[in-house]
């Protein structure tokens, strides 16, 4: 949000996003944009001028993880910033099943993880898929770079897998113990152990 906004803007703003908090920790992705500007205390065009779409809303609700998030990819790298494809394909591996634990424990984070229109030839980055990208990305080239990750895999391929995991498991009864169980199996592969 601008500093030069007004004060009462900026309260506005505030309160909306401590409701939006408690509504998307409620009800993910389906919280009511109305119902938050009825218990913010403030009109729907409000909540409509401060954050223009869902998304927009849910990014800055998931703001604070995201920012835990490429702090913990940062460590990482420069923990693994060695020429070994174990320990490239380790670093990766443990942000990734960090990602899918905050996923799996963060209702409503699992949709700002992708960037809007994953897919070949998209051009759509959200702010927050742009943030994680540039701290995670050096993780996934030096494991791809050592042979650890085919090189075809993109970082947007991986927060779509993660995303995908983290809404088809958010309404079980034990869901980040069933999103890691999809994630292992994801990066283990459908084939037998020899």
């Amino acid at each position: 949000m601008p500093a030069q906004q007004r004060a009462d803007a900026r309260r506005n703003y505030a309160r909306i996003l401590a409701v939006a908090e408690e509504e998307v920790a409620a009800h993910g992705v389906d919280a009511s944009l109305e119902q938050i500007a009825r218990t913010a205390g403030v009109g729907s065009a409000t909540v409509r001028r401060h954050f223009p779409t869902r998304r927009a809303l849910l990014e800055a609700v998931s703001r604070k993880r995201i920012e835990a998030l490429c702090l913990r990819a940062r460590e990482l790298a420069n923990k693994a910033d060695k020429p070994d494809k174990n320990d490239s394909r380790s670093a990766l591996l443990e942000w990734l099943s960090d990602v899918v634990a905050y996923s799996a424990s963060a209702r409503g984070l699992a949709p700002v993880l992708a960037p809007e229109g994953a897919g070949p030839g998209s051009e759509q980055v959200s702010s927050c898929s742009a943030l994680l990208e540039e701290s995670a990305g050096p993780l996934l080239r030096r494991a791809a770079r050592d042979g650890a990750v085919a090189t075809s895999v993109t970082f947007a391929d991986l927060m779509t897998l993660i995303a995908g995991i983290a809404l088809a498991t958010e309404h079980l009864p034990d869901p980040a113990v069933e999103a890691d169980r999809l994630f292992r199996l994801a990066v283990a592969g459908l084939s037998p152990r020899s």
